[in-house]
């Protein structure tokens, strides 16, 4: 069941960078979420442009794997952002709208998923950590449908039982660890501030969830195995694409060389 966690009694390296990307993008999720709070929308514009400078300016650093990674994260998430909060409901925006920050702001929250499940600490505890999570999330579960919660959650639990699915049979257990991190930061900043919140009751399966939802990492789970899974074949058909060009350019010079003899 832990054949995708990494190797024990392994050193792995810590990177400073690693590190900086994820204490950067909480600062700033953080920040950004209070500010929003009582922002106008003006305000929120200009949070959305700062958003995707700080989001370039981290991706300055990545490959082109990762690159092509969370910009097939910001597209995909966006569009679930829009068919899940204005179209159907499941959550509500201050202004009922998508803030321009949330586009780059999933790209950060994906690239530091990425960042802090490659870092060594999480490398070197995956174990204990994956114990931590479960153990955390499995109890805010449970109290979501107990009926002790002032707002039931049975839809947590399912996301739940889907997170862990993600986190034991997926291919990238790490990220998906890391991404539960910041995804339940951002979660809980933003709902607790009124930035947005979740409706009492799911438009599309009918039954109450919490706000936010306790397994609600599963939703960004899902976002993250979209942006790995298409990432290759992306790059490679991007190569292709370009190969191909390049064929046609040179038949094209050859062609007019032949003309000109």
């Amino acid at each position: 069941m832990l054949r995708h966690f990494p190797q024990i009694n392994v050193s792995y390296a810590h990177s400073k960078r690693d590190y900086f990307i994820a204490v950067f993008t909480f600062f700033c999720v953080a920040v950004c979420l209070i500010s929003d709070a009582n922002a106008s929308l003006e305000k929120q514009n200009a949070l959305g442009v700062c958003a995707w400078v700080f989001l370039i300016g981290l991706l300055l650093g990545e490959n082109r794997e990762i690159r092509a990674q969370v910009g097939i994260a910001i597209i995909f998430a966006t569009i679930g952002e829009h068919f899940a909060s204005p179209f159907m409901g499941g959550y509500t925006y201050r202004f009922e709208n998508v803030p321009a920050y949330v586009p780059p702001g999933h790209g950060m929250v994906y690239l530091t998923a990425v960042a802090l499940g490659r870092s060594g600490l999480f490398l070197r505890h995956a174990r204990e950590i994956a114990a931590l999570v479960v153990l955390v999330c499995g109890a805010w579960s449970i109290w979501g449908i107990s009926g002790y919660a002032e707002q039931g959650d049975s839809v947590g639990a399912l996301l739940f039982c889907v997170f862990l699915g993600y986190l034991f049979k997926g291919r990238s257990p790490m990220v998906y660890l890391a991404a539960f991190f910041i995804t339940t930061w951002l979660e809980l900043i933003g709902t607790a501030v009124g930035t947005w919140k979740w409706a009492a009751i799911d438009p599309v399966l009918g039954l109450p969830q919490g706000n936010p939802p306790s397994g609600v990492a599963a939703w960004y789970c899902l976002v993250d195995a979209v942006a790995m899974g298409g990432a290759a074949p992306l790059l490679s058909r991007a190569k292709s694409v370009h190969g191909w060009i390049k064929f046609g350019k040179f038949r094209k010079n050859a062609y007019q060389g032949a003309e000109n003899e």
